[in-house]
């Protein structure tokens, strides 16, 4: 099993500002639900680490331009008259962005913002938020801002998550199975759809030489 170090957090995620106090939360709740074995350990650091922002960013950044929101929701912001309406104010995104999905109500009901994407694997929506509540009871759904503010719930949502998607099944060697198909599945599942996998990827292949794994 594999106890990470200040030192070998900090090598996997080269940009995480505070690897020594992350460690010290990680290491109990990682042993605790089996992802100390190098193999699942890279592939969830790889994940949280591109959510996070290498652990410095616990809450959904949803500061884009009008470009990035086509690009990134092409079809919540089909034109450029309708993002440019929308663009650089972050409350508005989210709102748009996350209506009617997720568990959440319309645009109006200001579910999207309340919602968005929080903690380490960046939970996002109503149906997540309520279902993390009822394992954790932390009073996610009144009070969803805590997930940004407390490190140790943080991760425990990042492990509820991926554990309530069998995300370590993926993680895990089988013979003759493609393990950068099921790593690319474990991002669809966190993110519902690709992005970011090259940084993903990247992250992967450098935990997995920090850890050990063949």
């Amino acid at each position: 099993m594999a106890a990470l170090t200040k030192e070998t957090l900090g090598k996997i995620l080269t940009r995480c500002q505070d690897p020594g106090g992350w460690v010290d939360i990680l290491n109990p709740l990682l042993a605790a639900q089996g992802l100390d074995e190098p193999r699942r350990l890279a592939a969830f650091l790889a994940q949280v680490g591109h959510e996070s922002s290498q652990f410095n960013r616990l809450e959904e950044n949803l500061n884009y331009s009008a470009e990035g929101l086509q690009r990134t929701w092409p079809k919540r912001f089909p034109t450029a008259e309708v993002a440019t309406a929308y663009a650089g104010n972050r409350e508005k995104i989210a709102n748009r962005s996350y209506a009617g999905r997720l568990g959440n109500g319309d645009e109006t009901s200001g579910d999207g913002w309340r919602y968005r994407g929080r903690g380490l694997i960046q939970l996002t929506g109503k149906a997540n938020y309520e279902q993390a509540d009822r394992s954790l009871n932390r009073g996610l759904v009144a009070t969803p801002d805590i997930l940004a503010n407390d490190r140790v719930l943080a991760v425990q949502a990042a492990l509820w998550f991926w554990d309530s998607r069998g995300l370590s099944a993926l993680a895990d060697a089988h013979p003759g199975e493609d393990e950068t198909a099921d790593f690319l599945q474990i991002t669809k599942v966190i993110n519902g759809k690709d992005l970011g996998q090259p940084e993903r990827l990247s992250l992967w292949a450098n935990a997995k030489a920090v850890l050990g794994v063949d």
